[in-house]
């Protein structure tokens, strides 16, 4: 995504990129943006991809250079350690970590583990954000009908929702899960009882609107509930907060979700998140947690907040993740540590 952004900016037409053009042709509109993105965290990126571990350190890519270095990876990519396996070994990775819906079988996970000829470990991570979108009731519906099926439990009210997961959380536990993945606008923590929780999941199950502060007070129940039973398995709970989704509704029903068209947010956090994190020690329920946050205006906020929770003997229980998303190149991660060292 980040690549597409760059090309539409360079007024690259969206047939090289996301649409019917060829593998080739996509690249070679990429190699011609390339020099454009000097400065760019994408100018390095590239350079260092063809480097490490193409071997590719004499010329650098643009439209002159972007066939012939399309045909020395094509020919690289033929051989066994230019293989997905090969390259990973070739980096000497140790654990992959992969990002599942609660509805995942994890039949790969599977098949690899099964696979002796293969050491490295791949686990997957839980990530449970589809059960807390009442925003959408046609989606929201559609996906607890799939979570009924895989866990076999019909599911009509909110209780029979919370053992559908407890189900699939356990089923993840098995399958050597100990991290779950939340990415969300913001911390949900609005107070919240089992009834009034119950009575908004049966009007969504209904496809009955709700109100925003219906939908609020959900997502805080959901969030709560699934961080309790993170910490009770000992799992990590990860918390990315902070984007805008899908702002260019015309490009969304063009293209669909995840295509480039992610922003950063600014939400008030702070009250929230400490209620959150309260809620939980109150309760001996905290688990070890990561927080990731997109807007970097945000930075000395976390750092401050994950001092207040940590304890439990736990070296580094609460952690201010690294830099992350439109973050995550050298000013965001130095504006990262900086913080993280100096609060």
């Amino acid at each position: 995504h980040y690549k597409w952004r760059a090309m539409r900016a360079n007024g690259v037409n969206e047939y090289f990129i996301t649409g019917e053009a060829s593998d080739r042709e996509k690249f070679l509109a990429w190699a011609a943006t390339v020099p454009h993105t000097l400065r760019n965290p994408l100018y390095h990126w590239t350079h260092l991809e063809l480097k490490t571990p193409f071997g590719i350190t004499d010329v650098l890519l643009d439209s002159n250079s972007g066939d012939q270095i399309y045909d020395r990876c094509e020919e690289l990519l033929q051989q066994d350690e230019f293989s997905t396996r090969g390259i990973l070994n070739r980096m000497k990775v140790r654990v992959v970590c992969t990002t599942d819906d609660p509805l995942d079988t994890l039949q790969f996970h599977q098949q690899i583990a099964d696979d002796p000829t293969f050491t490295i470990k791949v686990l997957p991570a839980y990530r449970p954000d589809r059960a807390m979108a009442v925003e959408d009731l046609h989606s929201f519906n559609q996906w607890l009908d799939g979570l009924g099926m895989t866990t076999g439990i019909d599911i009509a009210n909110y209780t029979q929702l919370l053992e559908a997961l407890a189900d699939r959380h356990q089923f993840f536990h098995e399958m050597g899960c100990r991290l779950s993945d939340h990415g969300l606008e913001e911390p949900y923590s609005e107070p919240f009882t089992e009834t009034e929780v119950t009575d908004i999941f049966l009007k969504a199950r209904l496809f009955k609107s709700l109100n925003t502060a219906e939908i609020i007070k959900f997502k805080s129940a959901m969030l709560h509930e699934l961080a309790v039973m993170d910490c009770e398995k000992g799992w990590t709970q990860q918390y990315h907060f902070g984007a805008i989704r899908n702002v260019n509704s015309r490009a969304f029903n063009q293209l669909g979700p995840d295509t480039g068209y992610d922003s950063i947010g600014d939400f008030n956090m702070a009250s929230s998140l400490a209620h959150f994190f309260d809620s939980l020690e109150g309760k001996d329920k905290l688990a070890k947690t990561i927080i990731y946050n997109i807007n970097p205006r945000d930075n000395e906020m976390i750092a401050a907040m994950i001092g207040n929770f940590q304890g439990g003997g736990i070296p580094g229980k609460m952690q201010f993740g690294s830099g992350w998303w439109f973050n995550d190149q050298k000013d965001g991660m130095e504006r990262q540590i900086n913080t993280l060292s100096n609060t």
